[in-house]
């Protein structure tokens, strides 16, 4: 299947890249640069779907109506009790493909870094981030991988610290979006086979490198590397997870947490994380406490 995510297309979703030499010569042999996870962001790092607060933001800047962003809440109620659609994601895409088209790309930037900052910022889970901040204190590359459009993708990776992401592009002709996508959208099938073309240009072998997802429609991202992990699942993913062996982190109604791969000093930040971030749910209010000590 086409994705537009090859060898020369793929330098596009390219955010930051580890300087040679970031590995640690003392590195045992599956460590450092060369094992890589993989994180999608919706539900899994962020509370939520992305495309929501995506709307929020854009409504705020008066380029949707009342009736527009009623119907991005519905979908992220029925995103939040059901979890994700192929269906829905594909329906979101072309509704917020046709309010972006005629708008520059340099608009687009600067809404969404408005939109972390007002937004997803306080949504991210703090397990979840301390997980990803586990991998990159160890020295491995951490990507975010998810059908959101680029532009936050990219934002949401270089507040988080992490080496860069990739998620859908919007076509532009001459800095003005076109109403349509480079490729397909990032997601299911698509999202595999753009982490798969990833993993080969950077040269992380998938057998040591690791996934978060919470959605079944993930699995062919999840099932090509070595240590998956099942975070707020769904109930296909739940299940099949179970079946596999693999860990399930839960943070939605308190913490569950099942074996989660990460040795040493690493699982210790990890599992600090999940601490706070079920202090976090029971403590309306203070959830930013909970993620400044987790990033501290």
């Amino acid at each position: 299947m086409a994705t537009g995510l090859d060898a020369p297309a793929l330098a596009e979703f390219k955010l930051l890249r580890p300087a040679p030499g970031d590995a640690n010569p003392s590195d045992p042999p599956g460590h450092g640069p060369r094992t890589a996870a993989f994180f999608d962001l919706d539900n899994t790092l962020i509370q939520g779907a992305s495309l929501f607060h995506l709307a929020r933001g854009l409504a705020a800047h008066r380029l949707l109506t009342g009736r527009d962003i009623a119907r991005f809440g519905w979908g992220q109620l029925t995103f939040r009790v059901r979890g994700e659609r192929h269906e829905q994601v594909e329906s979101t895409r072309e509704r917020a493909l046709s309010f972006v088209a005629g708008r520059t790309a340099d608009e687009m930037t600067d809404i969404c870094h408005r939109i972390f900052d007002d937004y997803l910022e306080r949504k991210i889970w703090p397990g979840t981030r301390a997980l990803a901040q586990a991998h990159l204190n160890r020295g491995e590359p951490v990507w975010l991988l998810t059908a959101a459009p680029f532009e936050l993708a990219s934002i949401t990776a270089v507040r988080l610290g992490f080496t860069g992401a990739l998620g859908t592009v919007a076509e532009t002709v001459d800095g003005v979006y076109s109403g349509r996508i480079c490729g397909d959208v990032l997601h299911g099938p698509a999202k595999g086979e753009a982490m798969r073309a990833l993993a080969e240009r950077e040269g992380y072998p998938l057998a040591s490198c690791h996934a978060y997802s919470d959605s079944a429609n993930d699995l062919p991202m999840l099932n090509s590397v070595g240590h998956p992990h099942a975070v707020n699942p769904d109930h296909k993913l739940r299940h099949y997870a179970q079946e596999q062996g693999w860990p399930v982190i839960d943070y939605r109604t308190g913490v569950r947490l099942m074996r989660i791969g990460l040795p040493g000093s690493a699982a210790v930040g990890a599992t600090a994380g999940v601490v706070a971030a079920g202090a976090a749910l029971r403590r309306a209010g203070r959830r930013r406490e909970a993620t400044d000590t987790i990033a501290g």
